[in-house]
Formats: structure tokens, sequence, C-alpha cells
């Protein structure tokens, strides 16, 4: 998406969480250099990631503690699967291996590795606080891309969104996904702390944005459907 687009509400989050952009900008060159020096069969292209998504049905995995029980209720196989962070280990402990994994790489590493040798796309996200983490595994990945919520680079895109979960769904909207499944999210889980709290408030906010268009906030590429519940939503046509 137009960073433009994207930056006010970037600036609102940055301010409300006391992030600092400056970091998020460091994060992003740090992670952009790395994947430069990655021969080219240990990364991806925006294109192949495209073509995961556009014109499929998606199923975003997140990872509330309902997401093995809701797992049961769908079928996988009829979906481009997108998994946030840590949704990536209930999935593999499950056999499905996702297409996409969208990670900041603080959730279980070790089986994210695993998806990616299997040959899931890694979406890895730099931000300020997770430069040293990017430094150590990010070489030892396959299939990546990089990500940003600051000013995107070359090879390190802005799809949106401000956890991984929320991102997920601003990357299938931005790469032409036909629909929308959540599974795994809980926007009211009341055993998370203040920040994880606010964190979730957030996710709730943006992905009501993205399928909703609220207010113009994210410009005229996003489209309209529905609205995230507590419990995330059922089939949402965009």
């Amino acid at each position: 998406m137009r960073f433009e687009d994207w930056e006010p509400l970037y600036l609102e989050i940055i301010r409300d969480m006391g992030y600092d952009r400056v970091k998020d900008e460091e994060s992003a060159r740090v992670l952009s250099g790395i994947i430069s020096g990655m021969p080219s069969s240990r990364k991806t292209s925006i294109l192949r990631l495209e073509a995961l998504v556009r014109d499929r049905d998606v199923l975003v995995c997140g990872n509330a503690p309902t997401l093995e029980a809701e797992l049961e209720e769908v079928q996988p196989e009829d979906f481009c699967v997108i998994a946030a962070d840590g949704a990536a280990a209930v999935l593999m402990d499950k056999g499905i291996v996702p297409h996409i994994i969208v990670t900041d790489l603080d959730g279980d590493v070790e089986a994210e590795i695993k998806a990616s040798q299997a040959g899931a796309v890694m979406v890895v996200h730099g931000h300020g606080d997770n430069i040293p983490v990017i430094r150590s595994i990010v070489p030892g990945l396959c299939n990546v891309l990089g990500s940003t919520q600051a000013v995107p680079l070359a090879n390190v895109h802005n799809f949106g969104g401000f956890t991984d979960g929320d991102r997920c769904v601003f990357l299938a909207r931005e790469l032409g996904a036909s629909a929308i499944v959540l599974i795994g999210f809980d926007f009211s889980d009341p055993h998370v702390n203040a920040t994880k709290r606010k964190k979730l408030e957030w996710a709730r906010k943006l992905i009501d944005i993205v399928l909703e268009c609220k207010a113009g906030a994210v410009g005229e590429g996003i489209g309209a459907a529905g609205a995230a519940g507590d419990r995330g939503l059922k089939s949402q046509p965009i």
C-alpha cells in the first residue's frame, strides 16, 4: 500500500505505544542488507507472494488458544493459509505447512525454520525491538521477504499493519485475496498484560479498517467487508 496512506495510522500507533520510528527504520535497513546478501535460492519475491494470494480464499491464523479447535471447523486445504508468527507452530504440529508466515521472530522460531524449509514463505518483519534476532535468525531462513511498518525499501515492503495478526490481513487484502477467514483471534483475552491488551486493541481496530475502509483511513485501494468481533470473523468476501 502507499506509505502516505499508512503513515498517519503508523504515527498514531507509535505515539500511543511509545515506540521509536528511528529504530523501526534502522531495523528495516538491517533486514534489507541481510536479504540483499542472501543467495537468490533463500529469498523470494513479491510476485511469488502475490501468486499465492491473488484470487484465493485466505485463511489467516492467529495464535489465540482457540486456534487448534477452530482448525477443526475449516478445511485448510481449501485456502491459502497465512500464519501469524506463533500460529505456525500449531499448524506444523497438525501437519499443516502454511503457505505464508508473517513474523517478527518472537514466536517458535524453530517451527518457523522448519516451515520455511518445507516451502512456507517467510514475511519477516523488522521493528525497533528485534534487530538482534533479525541478525541471528534471518540468514538461516528460506523463502524470505522483508516487511516494515516504517518507510518501505526496495526489498522490505510495507503492506500496512502493526501486529503480526493484523499485518496478515493487510497483506492478504493488498495482494488481492478474494475472501479472508480469520481463526485463532481473541481480541478480548483477559489473561494478557497491559501492553499486549493495547496491541490487541490496535489489531482489532486495524482489521476493522482494512475490511471496512473506515473513514478512508487507508486509501482507495482497500475494499469493504464486515468487522472483527471479539473472536475474529468467519468468511469475509472482499
